[in-house]
Protein backbone atom coordinates (compact mmCIF):
# COMPACT_ATOMS: atom_id res chain seq x y z
CA UNK A 1 0.00 0.00 0.00
CA UNK A 2 1.57 3.64 -1.15
CA UNK A 3 1.42 6.29 1.73
CA UNK A 4 -0.64 9.17 0.79
CA UNK A 5 1.96 11.24 2.52
CA UNK A 6 4.07 10.74 -0.68
CA UNK A 7 2.04 13.59 -2.00
CA UNK A 8 4.18 16.76 -1.53
CA UNK A 9 0.76 18.96 -0.82
CA UNK A 10 -2.48 18.27 0.48
CA UNK A 11 -5.54 20.66 -1.31
CA UNK A 12 -8.85 20.56 -0.36
CA UNK A 13 -11.08 21.74 -3.61
CA UNK A 14 -14.15 21.25 -1.23
CA UNK A 15 -13.79 23.54 1.99
CA UNK A 16 -16.27 25.62 3.28
CA UNK A 17 -16.31 28.69 5.76
CA UNK A 18 -19.02 29.55 8.36
CA UNK A 19 -20.51 33.03 7.46
CA UNK A 20 -21.57 35.03 10.91
CA UNK A 21 -24.85 33.70 11.08
CA UNK A 22 -25.99 37.86 10.86
CA UNK A 23 -24.05 38.62 7.92
CA UNK A 24 -26.82 39.54 5.61
CA UNK A 25 -29.08 40.97 8.40
CA UNK A 26 -25.96 43.57 9.18
CA UNK A 27 -24.56 44.29 5.47
CA UNK A 28 -27.70 44.20 3.06
CA UNK A 29 -28.93 47.78 2.04
CA UNK A 30 -31.30 48.37 4.40
CA UNK A 31 -34.45 48.15 2.25
CA UNK A 32 -33.78 44.43 2.52
CA UNK A 33 -32.84 43.59 5.27
CA UNK A 34 -36.07 42.12 6.48
CA UNK A 35 -36.97 40.37 3.23
CA UNK A 36 -33.07 38.85 3.41
CA UNK A 37 -32.30 35.59 5.17
CA UNK A 38 -32.03 35.00 8.89
CA UNK A 39 -30.51 32.54 10.43
CA UNK A 40 -29.98 31.04 14.50
CA UNK A 41 -27.06 32.84 16.52
CA UNK A 42 -24.08 30.62 17.01
CA UNK A 43 -24.68 29.48 20.06
CA UNK A 44 -27.67 27.86 19.24
CA UNK A 45 -26.41 25.73 16.37
CA UNK A 46 -22.94 24.24 17.03
CA UNK A 47 -22.58 22.17 13.83
CA UNK A 48 -20.33 24.62 11.76
CA UNK A 49 -18.32 25.94 14.70
CA UNK A 50 -14.97 24.65 14.39
CA UNK A 51 -13.60 28.00 14.98
CA UNK A 52 -11.31 28.27 11.11
CA UNK A 53 -14.81 28.56 9.41
CA UNK A 54 -15.48 31.61 10.57
CA UNK A 55 -12.05 32.75 11.90
CA UNK A 56 -9.36 33.30 9.52
CA UNK A 57 -6.42 33.42 12.03
CA UNK A 58 -7.50 30.29 13.12
CA UNK A 59 -8.26 28.46 10.32
CA UNK A 60 -4.38 27.83 9.55
CA UNK A 61 -4.36 25.65 12.56
CA UNK A 62 -6.75 23.29 11.81
CA UNK A 63 -5.84 22.77 8.78
CA UNK A 64 -2.42 21.73 10.00
CA UNK A 65 -3.94 19.40 12.30
CA UNK A 66 -5.48 17.65 9.10
CA UNK A 67 -2.15 18.38 7.43
CA UNK A 68 -3.87 20.26 4.90
CA UNK A 69 -1.90 22.44 2.80
CA UNK A 70 -4.38 24.58 0.50
CA UNK A 71 -8.31 25.00 0.14
CA UNK A 72 -10.68 26.09 -2.65
CA UNK A 73 -14.05 27.81 -0.16
CA UNK A 74 -17.55 27.58 -0.47
CA UNK A 75 -20.06 29.07 1.58
CA UNK A 76 -22.33 27.08 4.43
CA UNK A 77 -25.58 29.05 5.04
CA UNK A 78 -25.04 31.16 1.59
CA UNK A 79 -25.90 27.21 -0.54
CA UNK A 80 -29.39 27.88 1.10
CA UNK A 81 -29.76 31.13 -1.16
CA UNK A 82 -29.61 29.59 -4.84
CA UNK A 83 -33.34 29.00 -4.29
CA UNK A 84 -34.73 32.49 -3.83
CA UNK A 85 -37.15 33.37 -6.42
CA UNK A 86 -36.32 37.06 -5.60
CA UNK A 87 -33.77 38.01 -8.52
CA UNK A 88 -32.99 41.11 -6.82
CA UNK A 89 -32.52 39.76 -3.47
CA UNK A 90 -30.14 37.19 -4.12
CA UNK A 91 -28.27 39.55 -6.15
CA UNK A 92 -28.04 41.54 -3.07
CA UNK A 93 -26.86 38.50 -0.62
CA UNK A 94 -24.41 36.80 -3.32
CA UNK A 95 -22.58 40.26 -3.10
CA UNK A 96 -23.00 40.48 0.86
CA UNK A 97 -20.80 37.10 1.00
CA UNK A 98 -18.49 37.65 -1.88
CA UNK A 99 -17.38 41.00 0.22
CA UNK A 100 -17.55 39.27 3.21
CA UNK A 101 -15.57 36.09 1.69
CA UNK A 102 -12.81 38.27 -0.19
CA UNK A 103 -11.88 40.14 3.46
CA UNK A 104 -11.90 36.35 5.04
CA UNK A 105 -9.30 35.22 2.74
CA UNK A 106 -7.39 38.18 2.87
CA UNK A 107 -6.84 37.55 6.42
CA UNK A 108 -6.20 34.26 6.46
CA UNK A 109 -2.86 32.99 7.09
CA UNK A 110 -3.28 29.53 4.76
CA UNK A 111 -3.46 29.22 1.26
CA UNK A 112 -7.13 29.45 0.81
CA UNK A 113 -8.69 30.33 -2.38
CA UNK A 114 -12.49 31.74 -3.31
CA UNK A 115 -15.37 30.62 -5.56
CA UNK A 116 -17.67 33.26 -5.63
CA UNK A 117 -21.66 33.11 -5.69
CA UNK A 118 -23.16 33.87 -9.36
CA UNK A 119 -26.66 35.25 -9.63
CA UNK A 120 -27.99 33.67 -12.88
CA UNK A 121 -31.60 35.02 -13.29
CA UNK A 122 -30.12 37.75 -15.13
CA UNK A 123 -27.61 37.00 -16.78
CA UNK A 124 -25.74 39.84 -17.49
CA UNK A 125 -25.66 40.07 -13.76
CA UNK A 126 -23.79 36.45 -13.46
CA UNK A 127 -21.19 37.80 -16.05
CA UNK A 128 -20.68 41.64 -13.60
CA UNK A 129 -20.42 39.33 -10.86
CA UNK A 130 -18.26 36.64 -12.26
CA UNK A 131 -16.12 39.79 -13.73
CA UNK A 132 -15.94 41.14 -9.94
CA UNK A 133 -15.01 38.56 -8.03
CA UNK A 134 -12.10 37.68 -10.75
CA UNK A 135 -10.56 41.03 -10.22
CA UNK A 136 -10.53 40.78 -6.43
CA UNK A 137 -8.26 37.45 -6.96
CA UNK A 138 -11.29 34.66 -7.06
CA UNK A 139 -10.86 31.51 -8.35
CA UNK A 140 -13.86 30.39 -9.81
CA UNK A 141 -17.62 31.02 -9.53
CA UNK A 142 -20.82 28.77 -8.55
CA UNK A 143 -24.26 28.96 -10.26
CA UNK A 144 -27.12 27.07 -8.66
CA UNK A 145 -26.48 23.28 -9.33
CA UNK A 146 -30.72 22.79 -10.26
CA UNK A 147 -32.31 25.67 -11.64
CA UNK A 148 -35.68 26.51 -12.08
CA UNK A 149 -37.53 24.58 -14.87
CA UNK A 150 -37.82 27.89 -16.99
CA UNK A 151 -34.05 28.21 -17.12
CA UNK A 152 -32.83 25.14 -17.60
CA UNK A 153 -28.88 24.19 -18.18
CA UNK A 154 -30.04 22.86 -21.75
CA UNK A 155 -30.93 26.50 -22.69
CA UNK A 156 -29.22 29.05 -24.11
CA UNK A 157 -29.72 31.62 -20.96
CA UNK A 158 -26.34 30.94 -19.95
CA UNK A 159 -23.98 31.17 -23.08
CA UNK A 160 -22.49 34.32 -22.06
CA UNK A 161 -21.74 33.49 -18.82
CA UNK A 162 -20.08 30.38 -19.79
CA UNK A 163 -18.55 32.45 -22.40
CA UNK A 164 -16.96 34.93 -20.07
CA UNK A 165 -16.00 31.77 -17.44
CA UNK A 166 -14.21 30.54 -20.53
CA UNK A 167 -12.32 33.85 -21.19
CA UNK A 168 -11.58 34.72 -17.48
CA UNK A 169 -10.61 31.37 -16.67
CA UNK A 170 -12.79 31.07 -13.96
CA UNK A 171 -14.04 27.26 -13.60
CA UNK A 172 -17.41 27.02 -12.96
CA UNK A 173 -18.41 25.04 -9.80
CA UNK A 174 -21.84 23.10 -9.45
CA UNK A 175 -22.10 22.34 -5.61
CA UNK A 176 -25.13 19.96 -4.08
CA UNK A 177 -27.73 21.72 -2.62
CA UNK A 178 -27.89 24.46 -4.55
CA UNK A 179 -30.71 25.73 -6.46
CA UNK A 180 -34.28 23.62 -6.42
CA UNK A 181 -33.15 20.20 -5.25
CA UNK A 182 -34.73 18.29 -3.08
CA UNK A 183 -33.32 20.15 -0.89
CA UNK A 184 -34.94 23.15 -1.37
CA UNK A 185 -38.23 20.93 -0.67
CA UNK A 186 -37.68 19.52 2.65
CA UNK A 187 -41.17 17.58 3.05
CA UNK A 188 -39.99 14.38 3.04
CA UNK A 189 -43.26 12.47 5.22
CA UNK A 190 -40.99 9.85 6.08
CA UNK A 191 -37.42 9.08 7.05
CA UNK A 192 -37.59 6.35 4.03
CA UNK A 193 -38.21 8.99 1.73
CA UNK A 194 -35.17 11.37 3.82
CA UNK A 195 -32.82 8.21 2.77
CA UNK A 196 -34.31 8.41 -0.64
CA UNK A 197 -33.68 12.16 -0.96
CA UNK A 198 -30.25 11.75 0.43
CA UNK A 199 -28.63 9.21 -2.31
CA UNK A 200 -31.25 8.70 -4.80
CA UNK A 201 -32.55 12.03 -5.88
CA UNK A 202 -29.14 13.59 -5.14
CA UNK A 203 -27.33 10.75 -7.51
CA UNK A 204 -30.33 11.45 -10.26
CA UNK A 205 -29.73 15.76 -9.99
CA UNK A 206 -26.11 15.40 -10.62
CA UNK A 207 -26.60 13.04 -13.47
CA UNK A 208 -28.78 15.37 -14.67
CA UNK A 209 -26.24 18.70 -14.40
CA UNK A 210 -23.66 16.54 -16.02
CA UNK A 211 -25.89 15.13 -18.85
CA UNK A 212 -27.57 18.58 -19.54
CA UNK A 213 -24.30 20.25 -19.89
CA UNK A 214 -22.80 17.46 -22.03
CA UNK A 215 -25.78 16.65 -24.41
CA UNK A 216 -27.08 20.39 -24.62
CA UNK A 217 -23.97 21.27 -26.94
CA UNK A 218 -22.58 23.44 -23.72
CA UNK A 219 -19.30 22.30 -23.69
CA UNK A 220 -19.04 21.49 -27.33
CA UNK A 221 -19.90 24.97 -27.94
CA UNK A 222 -17.41 26.76 -25.06
CA UNK A 223 -14.69 24.29 -25.46
CA UNK A 224 -12.37 26.14 -22.90
CA UNK A 225 -15.25 26.05 -19.78
CA UNK A 226 -13.98 24.34 -16.88
CA UNK A 227 -16.63 22.76 -14.69
CA UNK A 228 -16.08 21.62 -11.19
CA UNK A 229 -19.14 19.18 -10.06
CA UNK A 230 -18.68 19.85 -6.02
CA UNK A 231 -19.44 16.90 -3.24
CA UNK A 232 -21.37 15.02 -5.23
CA UNK A 233 -18.69 11.87 -5.19
CA UNK A 234 -17.76 10.21 -8.23
CA UNK A 235 -18.31 6.08 -7.86
CA UNK A 236 -21.43 6.71 -9.95
CA UNK A 237 -19.67 8.59 -12.54
CA UNK A 238 -18.08 6.02 -14.80
CA UNK A 239 -21.65 3.85 -15.53
CA UNK A 240 -23.45 7.17 -16.43
CA UNK A 241 -20.52 7.97 -18.77
CA UNK A 242 -20.40 4.28 -20.43
CA UNK A 243 -24.54 4.39 -20.94
CA UNK A 244 -24.32 7.58 -22.68
CA UNK A 245 -21.56 6.84 -25.09
CA UNK A 246 -23.52 3.51 -25.59
CA UNK A 247 -26.55 4.93 -26.41
CA UNK A 248 -24.86 8.18 -28.18
CA UNK A 249 -23.15 5.58 -30.81
CA UNK A 250 -26.62 3.59 -31.03
CA UNK A 251 -28.70 6.08 -32.22
CA UNK A 252 -26.13 8.33 -33.72
CA UNK A 253 -27.87 8.46 -37.10
CA UNK A 254 -31.39 8.89 -35.76
CA UNK A 255 -31.15 11.33 -32.90
CA UNK A 256 -30.23 14.64 -33.90
CA UNK A 257 -27.73 15.66 -31.19
CA UNK A 258 -25.89 19.13 -30.75
CA UNK A 259 -22.62 17.03 -30.23
CA UNK A 260 -20.32 15.42 -32.66
CA UNK A 261 -18.18 12.95 -30.13
CA UNK A 262 -18.83 10.72 -27.57
CA UNK A 263 -20.34 12.23 -23.81
CA UNK A 264 -17.40 11.05 -22.02
CA UNK A 265 -14.90 13.08 -24.35
CA UNK A 266 -16.36 16.23 -23.49
CA UNK A 267 -16.56 15.12 -19.74
CA UNK A 268 -12.64 14.49 -19.42
CA UNK A 269 -11.63 17.29 -21.73
CA UNK A 270 -13.73 20.06 -19.34
CA UNK A 271 -15.36 18.22 -16.58
CA UNK A 272 -13.88 17.84 -13.28
CA UNK A 273 -15.86 16.44 -10.06
CA UNK A 274 -14.96 16.21 -6.14
CA UNK A 275 -14.36 12.96 -3.48
CA UNK A 276 -13.74 12.93 0.18
CA UNK A 277 -15.15 9.55 1.35
CA UNK A 278 -15.82 7.46 -1.59
CA UNK A 279 -14.46 4.38 -1.31
CA UNK A 280 -15.94 2.75 -4.37
CA UNK A 281 -14.81 5.49 -6.16
CA UNK A 282 -11.40 5.18 -4.78
CA UNK A 283 -11.33 1.25 -5.85
CA UNK A 284 -12.19 2.83 -9.58
CA UNK A 285 -9.94 5.53 -9.61
CA UNK A 286 -7.19 2.85 -10.42
CA UNK A 287 -8.23 2.10 -14.01
CA UNK A 288 -10.75 5.62 -14.51
CA UNK A 289 -11.03 9.29 -13.51
CA UNK A 290 -7.36 9.87 -12.60
CA UNK A 291 -7.04 13.25 -14.53
CA UNK A 292 -10.87 14.68 -13.61
CA UNK A 293 -11.34 13.54 -10.01
CA UNK A 294 -10.25 16.01 -6.98
CA UNK A 295 -9.99 15.23 -3.30
CA UNK A 296 -11.39 16.92 -0.31
CA UNK A 297 -12.41 17.23 3.15
CA UNK A 298 -15.56 19.10 3.19
CA UNK A 299 -14.29 21.26 6.36
CA UNK A 300 -16.24 22.09 8.91
CA UNK A 301 -18.93 20.15 8.17
CA UNK A 302 -20.23 17.60 10.04
CA UNK A 303 -19.85 15.15 7.07
CA UNK A 304 -15.78 16.12 7.23
CA UNK A 305 -13.20 13.81 8.14
CA UNK A 306 -11.38 16.50 9.72
CA UNK A 307 -9.27 16.02 11.97
CA UNK A 308 -8.48 12.27 9.90
CA UNK A 309 -8.09 13.34 6.30
CA UNK A 310 -5.16 11.22 5.71
CA UNK A 311 -6.24 8.26 7.26
CA UNK A 312 -9.21 8.41 5.23
CA UNK A 313 -7.17 8.52 2.24
CA UNK A 314 -4.57 5.75 3.05
CA UNK A 315 -8.16 3.98 3.28
CA UNK A 316 -8.98 4.46 -0.12
CA UNK A 317 -6.25 5.72 -2.05
CA UNK A 318 -3.91 3.63 -0.83
CA UNK A 319 -3.80 1.31 -3.08
CA UNK A 320 -3.11 3.69 -6.18
CA UNK A 321 0.68 4.88 -7.62
CA UNK A 322 1.86 7.23 -5.83
CA UNK A 323 2.36 9.85 -9.12
CA UNK A 324 -1.48 9.18 -8.91
CA UNK A 325 -2.38 10.22 -5.41
CA UNK A 326 -0.35 13.22 -6.39
CA UNK A 327 -2.62 14.16 -9.06
CA UNK A 328 -5.84 13.40 -6.68
CA UNK A 329 -4.40 15.84 -4.13
CA UNK A 330 -2.84 17.72 -5.60
CA UNK A 331 -1.50 18.34 -9.42
CA UNK A 332 -5.45 17.96 -10.98
CA UNK A 333 -6.98 21.03 -8.81
CA UNK A 334 -3.71 22.73 -9.32
CA UNK A 335 -3.81 22.41 -12.83
CA UNK A 336 -7.77 23.36 -12.86
CA UNK A 337 -7.67 26.44 -10.88
CA UNK A 338 -3.90 27.48 -12.18
CA UNK A 339 -2.95 28.04 -8.48
CA UNK A 340 0.73 27.44 -9.65
CA UNK A 341 0.26 30.87 -11.35
CA UNK A 342 -1.14 32.58 -7.49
Amino acid sequence: MTSVRAATRYISADSHVSEPPDLWETRLPLALREAGPHFAPRTESRRFDHPGGFDPAERAKEMASDHVDAEILYPTYGLTMYKMRDAALQKACFRVYNEWLHEYCAAATAPVYAVGMIPTYDIQDAVSELEWCHEHGFIGGMVWQVPPPELSLVSNHYDSLWDAAQQLEMPISFHILTGFNYSAERNEPNDIESSRSSVNRKTAELADTVFDLIFSGTLARFPRLKVAIVEGEIGWLPFQLQQWDYYFHRFQKTRNLPINQQPSDYFYRQIYSTFFKDAVGGQLLSSWGQDNCLWSTDYPHGNSQWPNSMAVLDRNLGHLPEGVIRKLVQDNVTNLYGLDRR
